[in-house]
């Protein structure tokens, strides 16, 4: 079986590993819980511990798939809890599922494509067993700060990576890789702020909505998690907001670029309009057009012509147009 831990505890302190080879539930005593954690289990490992807690069916198979959303359900007097973990992968953001069963006297996580094993958590729970000691409603806000900290080292890289375009998009024009990347860190904000979106349902059951084996001096700490989504779902919405800006700068600068090559394109067209019209006239097949027959004509119309695109050219100069 997949079990990373199951450890009985008694006012915080360790007293036995437990055995989950029971086929029914058997009573805890006052003072004590169990703390069990699966990774990966199979159906018939799920079936077992269910069977050793008294574990509802619907639970279990939702525990069992880990592609759900996070959500808060009831079964009886038993709180059931699925979390989403993530982690970066690359680039991109990787889920993960924890799902969470509390009882009298016990809790059980089931982990499902987590980065972050609660080995480490553990530990440090263990390592206090005056705040152990407050029981299994205790180890689930841990668990549920230790999965909602793990979000902000992903706001954090993915804020390195939005103002590193938005400064890249200020300078210069970006390339079609760097918009398809823009793109493509857009779409992880967007899936990850639904994930988060939802976190905030479920911290807020918690926190609004009395549940079984949440005691009422918990309700601050499990207010302090919310409080964690909510920073985490503001800063990403900022990134969102980052990122449609580098994208409406890079367009304005292109604009702004493509603008001055009309406007220089114009100019020019201008400038070079004037001795095609002049050789058009005398391109006509008449036998009286002015100064036709004159000695200086020639140079005179070529200085008029090189008069008139020198004072175009000033004036497209000084407006700014070349």
């Amino acid at each position: 079986m997949t079990v990373i831990a199951a450890r009985r505890y008694r006012d915080g302190v360790v007293i036995d590993a437990v055995a989950l080879d029971c086929v029914a539930p058997a009573p805890i005593p006052e003072g004590e819980f169990v703390w069990i954690g699966l990774h990966e289990p199979s159906a018939e490992e799920l079936r077992q511990v269910g069977d050793c807690f008294g574990l509802h069916p619907l639970a279990l198979e939702d525990a069992g798939k880990g592609l759900q959303l996070p959500k808060v359900e009831l079964y009886g007097d038993q709180l059931f809890v699925i979390l989403r973990t993530a982690h970066l992968d690359g680039e991109q953001i990787g889920y993960g599922e924890t799902s969470v069963f509390l009882g009298r006297g016990f809790i059980v996580t089931v982990r499902h494509g987590s980065a972050r094993a609660h080995t480490e958590l553990r530990t440090r729970l263990e390592s206090a067993p005056d705040t152990l000691a407050h029981g299994p409603d205790y180890v689930l806000h841990s668990i549920m700060d230790f999965i909602v900290n793990g979000y902000f080292p992903i706001v954090e890289a993915l804020e390195e990576q939005v103002l590193e375009m938005e400064a890249a998009a200020s300078e210069t024009f970006l390339q079609r890789d760097e918009i398809r990347r823009i793109f493509a860190i857009r779409r992880e904000i967007v899936r990850f702020q639904r994930v988060l979106g939802v976190m905030m349902d479920v911290t807020s059951r918690m926190v609004n909505h009395p549940l079984p084996h949440i005691d009422a001096d918990m309700i601050p700490y499990f207010r302090d998690v919310q409080d964690h989504v909510r920073r985490a779902e503001y800063r990403v919405t900022g990134l969102r907001e980052f990122l449609t800006s580098a994208a409406e700068t890079s367009s304005l600068l292109e604009q702004q670029r493509q603008g001055g090559i009309t406007r220089q394109l114009a100019a020019w067209a201008a400038i070079l309009a004037v001795p095609t019209a002049v050789a058009g006239i005398y391109g006509m097949n008449f036998d009286h057009m002015p100064e036709l027959h004159w000695r200086y004509g020639y140079y005179a119309v070529l200085g008029c012509v090189a008069a008139a695109c020198t004072f175009l050219y000033w004036r497209f100069r000084r407006s700014g147009w070349l």
